[in-house]
């Protein structure tokens, strides 16, 4: 994978960790529960902190790097406002878009990791797969709690 390619990809994980930061500020200000606005505000952080991390691989790498979220995160994060406000900032519609979003995320990193990235590009990447698949299953085991009750 020449470097363009790999500057490429990374910019394209860039635009899902800002999608995911913003979907999450966004969840977070719509949920009632004390205990999802915290896990919320975390994934924000979190996809916040990653986006940064690739930033700085992509400069590394003689790259311009991504600044913004995608059209359709944006599309996604106008969806779960309008969801939002029509089901009456619903705990539950919110999970199920926060757990549409992070399907999404997972789909993203895996695609990023069946191309041949540098082997320490790979590292980095591997190592933010983990936490995107840990929030999914986070919000996923939150989605199941919420919907038995």
């Amino acid at each position: 994978m020449d470097k363009d390619d790999v500057v490429s990809a990374l910019n394209d994980l860039i635009e899902t960790c800002k999608d995911g930061e913003q979907g999450y500020k966004t969840c977070a200000e719509n949920v009632k529960d004390n205990e999802l606005k915290v896990v919320f505000d975390t994934g924000a952080r979190r996809c916040a902190e990653g986006a940064q991390e690739l930033r700085v691989q992509v400069q590394r790498l003689g790259g311009d790097p991504e600044t913004s979220g995608s059209v359709a995160g944006a599309l996604h994060r106008g969806w779960a406002n309008i969801k939002s406000a029509v089901t009456g900032k619903d705990d539950k519609a919110i999970l199920n878009e926060v757990e549409r979003g992070e399907d999404v995320a997972v789909k993203s990193y895996r695609e990023a990791l069946d191309s041949d990235l540098p082997p320490d590009v790979r590292m980095i990447v591997e190592r933010q797969f983990q936490g995107v698949q840990q929030n999914h299953d986070k919000v996923r085991d939150l989605r199941n709690r919420y919907a038995s009750r």
